[in-house]
């Protein structure tokens, strides 16, 4: 009976890792050439490709993602052995690796982790990346990520490699907000002539649904500032003085204190938060527990 060479698995698991061929060969001190040997070898033995090069980057195949899926766990489980017998100690924590849209509310990512932070430090490890959404997917498909958290629907794709399972989490009411005193308190849009606006971008799905809220008011903005990114768009919220529209989530502290006030919300708009994962056969329970808690709504 043939037997598995673990070498050259553990190779293949380093390049698949990382992306990046060179920078493995370098971290192994050997040759690219004899890497790559190694590698072939390895998909001499399994009978199919576990690579494909795309516009110089090396892309998993669907068999590649099998085969790491079952590296994953051998070498995870071989580091804990070292542990075990090191230490005396078998670490029972989990990985979890969460991609996190860079342009979304930290709150909602504080609230999305907020079980984590009471398990006992032991039981999960966690890290936060912060990216564009393109880069997620990658993180997604390179299997570098466990689950990626965004506002913003999955974009369209044709790859039978972007497998994506999309999953709402949450929600949130869009809600007219600005500085105490400064209520016209009556019924958009009277009142609101000649008051400045801080919004998202034009492309942003935040800006679409407000866009057409005024449109369907016949009501001109006056615009301040725009920006997409919701850290960005809650310190002008706080200190320009202008209305914004966002979802109390934002800027749950700054209303909390009284720095800002509601004065409405946008009837029957939401914005939403998503998880995306990968179908994966070792799928940490903590990401299964996670994505399991009841749909929330925010408001």
């Amino acid at each position: 009976m043939s037997r598995l060479n673990y070498h050259h698995l553990y190779y293949f698991w380093r390049v698949a890792r990382e992306g990046k061929l060179t920078r493995v060969a370098e971290s192994l001190h050997l040759s690219q050439s004899a890497l790559s040997a190694q590698i072939r070898k390895l998909e001499e033995r399994m009978g199919k490709p576990l690579f494909e090069r795309r516009n110089r980057t090396l892309v998993l195949t669907e068999a590649g993602r099998q085969v790491f899926n079952y590296a994953e766990v051998i070498f995870t489980k071989g580091e804990e052995l070292e542990s075990l017998i090191s230490r005396g100690i078998e670490p029972e924590y989990q990985r979890l690796r969460i991609g996190m849209l860079s342009t979304m509310s930290r709150n909602f990512i504080e609230g999305f982790i907020a079980p984590l932070l009471d398990l006992d430090e032991h039981k999960v490890h966690f890290s936060l990346h912060a990216r564009g959404m393109a880069n997620l997917l990658d993180g997604l498909a390179r299997h570098e990520l466990d689950v990626v958290l965004t506002n913003t629907q999955l974009p369209p794709s044709d790859s039978p490699q972007a497998a994506w399972q999309s999953q709402l989490l949450a929600r949130q009411p869009l809600s007219i907000l600005g500085p105490p005193g400064s209520d016209p308190g009556t019924a958009f849009p009277e009142g609101y002539a000649g008051l400045r606006w801080v919004l998202p971008g034009e492309h942003h799905e935040i800006r679409r649904a407000f866009d057409g809220f005024c449109s369907l008011h016949q009501y001109e903005p006056e615009i301040l500032a725009e920006a997409d990114d919701m850290a960005m768009l809650r310190l002008l919220a706080r200190d320009s003085g202008a209305l914004s529209v966002l979802p109390e989530v934002v800027v749950k502290d700054e209303l909390k204190q009284g720095r800002l006030t509601r004065f409405a919300r946008l009837p029957n708009v939401y914005e939403n938060f998503y998880a995306i994962t990968l179908p994966r056969e070792f799928m940490p329970t903590v990401v299964s527990e996670l994505l399991a808690r009841p749909l929330k709504d925010l408001g």
